[in-house]
């Protein structure tokens, strides 16, 4: 009798294992952050962060969804567990620790400012830019920084980085700041942001902003899951799955910025 009880507890105990091994994941990103997270013509979600999210997934051997969720709500929507990660261009900060755990970084990132062509603006004090109108999308590490180093302007934060772009595009902002590779990638290869506007200044790293990097964002106490993510980038960057995706979107190698 105990060896049949045993029996249909180790057949149990399989079971269970079987269906977390079957379980569907769920992705959260933003969709409005190209070349990292954007939405096609055809209503499909894609970009490098989706295919890095997409080819972790298939390394950990786990089905995934990728869900789509404005920026100001996309922390909130992972701890009310809408989904189990956030993989959305998301910049490692003590601040956001307080909240969500995060991964090793999977790319290294600099935020930047863009003007609109001949401005002329090339000094970036506070002083400077007195009375000047600095746009930023809300909820990030860009609309903090310019609250911090720019409090005499005059200060507008966009729910999404397009619309602070076509701001810009419009005349409405005399300055911007946002990560490096997605505005650099607007002023290089989109017709309005080529026709409009160029990066000025040097790169912003102060790591007070950009942290150690952009992670994946998990749950406090899933610290299990983040150890798979953890492994399975690791495996993605030797086996050159992680470059195969990279050289895809970016001429540089965005893991180590060189």
């Amino acid at each position: 009798m105990r060896k049949l009880i045993l029996a249909l507890a180790l057949a149990g105990t399989a079971l269970s294992s079987s269906a977390v091994a079957a379980e569907k994941l769920k992705i959260g990103t933003e969709g409005a952050y190209p070349p990292f997270n954007f939405v096609d013509s055809s209503g499909k979600i894609g970009g490098f962060d989706v295919e890095i999210g997409l080819a972790l997934c298939e390394r950990m051997k786990v089905e995934c969804e990728v869900v789509a969720q404005d920026w100001d709500g996309i922390i909130p929507g992972l701890l009310a567990k809408k989904y189990d990660m956030i993989i959305a261009s998301m910049f490692i900060t003590e601040e956001r620790k307080k909240q969500v755990a995060f991964t090793n970084p999977y790319y290294l990132a600099a935020m930047t400012h863009a003007a609109p062509k001949g401005a002329g603006i090339s000094a970036f004090s506070n002083e400077a830019l007195q009375g000047k109108v600095i746009g930023a999308q809300s909820g990030t590490t860009q609309a903090d920084y310019i609250a911090a180093v720019y409090p005499d302007a005059e200060i507008k934060l966009y729910p999404t980085q397009d619309e602070a772009n076509l701001d810009m595009v419009n005349g409405r902002l005399d300055l911007q700041v946002g990560d490096m590779l997605p505005l650099l990638d607007w002023v290089t290869k989109n017709d309005d942001g080529k026709g409009c506007c160029e990066l000025v200044g040097e790169p912003i790293t102060d790591k007070k902003f950009v942290g150690d990097g952009v992670g994946i964002a998990v749950r406090q106490e899933d610290n299990e899951m983040r150890e798979k993510l953890n492994k399975a980038l690791d495996e993605i960057r030797a086996d050159g799955t992680y470059k195969k995706i990279n050289d895809k979107y970016f001429t540089i190698d965005v893991y180590t910025m060189k």
